[in-house]
This record gives C-alpha cells, structure tokens and sequence, in this order.
C-alpha cells in the first residue's frame, strides 16, 4: 500500500468494515467465501431470501469485496483483503533503528530477545508512559501498559509491568509505582 494514500486506504477499510457490519450481507459474504459460486447457492446458503441476497451482492461488488457475477461465478477478492491489511507504512521504517521495528503506532509489536534492545524498548515505554516522581496506583499502570499491548497476543500488560520494575524503570512500593528519574 502506497504511504500516500493511508487516508484513502483507511477509508476503504471503514466503508468495507461498516459493509460488513450487516448481519445479511456478512451472511452473503460468508457463504460466497465458503464456496457459494451463484446468486441461488449465496441465498441457500445464507438462509436469505433472493431479494436480499441480490441486494446484499449488489452492494458488496460494488465495494470491491465479491467478484464475478452470474456466468463466471461469485469468489471473495482476497486481493482487496490484502491490500487492506497491509501496514501502512514500509514493513521496517526507514530509520531501522530498535524503536521502529519493535514500536509501531503507539503499541508494542513485541519484545527483543537481544537484552540491549529490550532495555531500550522499556525505556522507551517508560519515559512515553509515566512522568518521573509521580506515584500511579496499580490499576493505572495496568490500563497504560495495557495500550501497549492491544493487538499482540505475544505480551501483556502483566510481563510489561514485571520488566519495568526488574529494569529499575519503574519502582514498585506499597501498591503504587514510581518512576524512576534517568540519571
């Protein structure tokens, strides 16, 4: 996906993501991924009368999403699907330094396994997350590192928390954490 045309791509996504927020239509698509290769097979399938199936297959060519018609048969455009999942941006930034490739758009990616690296992302975390000498509750630091985390099923807030203190970035106390100034 082109870096230029992000917004347009996100827009595609929305209008796709709200075509499929129909209950009907999701049926239509589901049952043409599924291998429905005719408008009378879609309705079967879904358990939708032809009216709405026609309307539903209208609507989900017309976004791009189904392909082929009545003659060639119905197939999902996997190609769009994609496309749309494609980062939005290079798959390392050009930078390249530790940050870009471990931290995209606000989240955590994953951890390094080099110690260094791992040192530096938790900084990083750190210093994007908390103010030094502020005293945050457990609960608070919970819902930051969370952030961290959404999407990735390869950490959660819990090790993230656990890493910080161990690296002395965060200082845990009677059920209140601190950052630790850097020297």
């Amino acid at each position: 996906m082109d870096t230029d045309n992000v917004p347009e791509a996100r827009e595609r996504s929305r209008r796709l993501i709200g075509l499929l927020a129909d209950e009907g239509r999701l049926r239509v698509f589901a049952a043409v991924a599924l291998g429905a290769r005719g408008p009378a097979q879609v309705a079967e399938a879904a358990g939708l009368p032809p009216k709405d199936t026609a309307l539903a297959l209208l609507r989900l060519r017309e976004q791009g999403a189904v392909t082929g018609g009545n003659d060639d048969g119905l197939a999902v455009s996997y190609d769009l699907l994609r496309e749309l999942a494609r980062p939005e941006g290079p798959a390392r930034p050009a930078g390249g330094g530790v940050l870009d490739v471990f931290v995209r758009d606000g989240r955590l990616v994953r951890l390094p396994a080099q110690w260094t690296r791992k040192q530096e992302v938790l900084r990083h975390i750190a210093e994007q997350t908390f103010e030094p000498g502020v005293a945050y509750p457990e609960r608070v630091v919970n819902e930051r590192l969370r952030a961290w985390c959404e999407g990735s099923d390869r950490i959660d807030h819990v090790t993230l928390r656990r890493y910080l203190v161990d690296l002395h970035e965060l200082r845990r106390s009677e059920g209140l954490y601190v950052r630790v100034a850097a020297a």
